[in-house]
């Protein structure tokens, strides 16, 4: 994800860093969310159920607070198999703008940002999907 102030580095759960342009090229629904978050707790099985309904959008977690084992089994607890990435020093979350959890991005091919929220159940993720499939120009 390319915000439009800077690319960043996200780590993967193999303590991997890349750049978040790396992620450019289809479009991306963008979670930012941890643990000890109960909103971000309480949308993200619903993630899971639309993740595991679609293949148009890339899903994608990132967690600025906890562990990878934290992440992973918290995200995994409620049915989450997309990427999760850490963004230790919170240089996307800060490039982005967040400033309350838990914030989605719906991002197009070419990695601009088209649409920002907090807090999503199946039904509102399913509609900013398809608003975001119809101002991607790739699909």
């Amino acid at each position: 994800v390319v915000s439009k102030r800077q690319d960043v580095v996200l780590v993967d759960r193999d303590d991997n860093e890349g750049p978040s342009s790396q992620l450019v090229g289809e479009p991306l629904v963008v979670n930012l969310w941890f643990s000890s978050c109960p909103p971000c707790a309480q949308e993200l099985p619903e993630f899971a159920e639309v993740d595991a309904e679609t293949d148009d959008v890339r899903f994608i977690g990132v967690n600025t607070i906890d562990s990878v084992e934290v992440m992973e089994r918290f995200a995994g607890e409620r049915g989450v198999t997309y990427d999760q990435f850490r963004d230790e020093f919170a240089e996307f979350t800060d490039a982005v703008g967040a400033v309350a959890f838990p914030l989605t991005l719906f991002v197009t091919s070419d990695g601009t940002i088209v649409d920002q929220t907090g807090v999503l159940d199946a039904d509102g993720l399913r509609q900013r999907i398809d608003n975001l499939l119809e101002l991607d120009v790739s699909t």
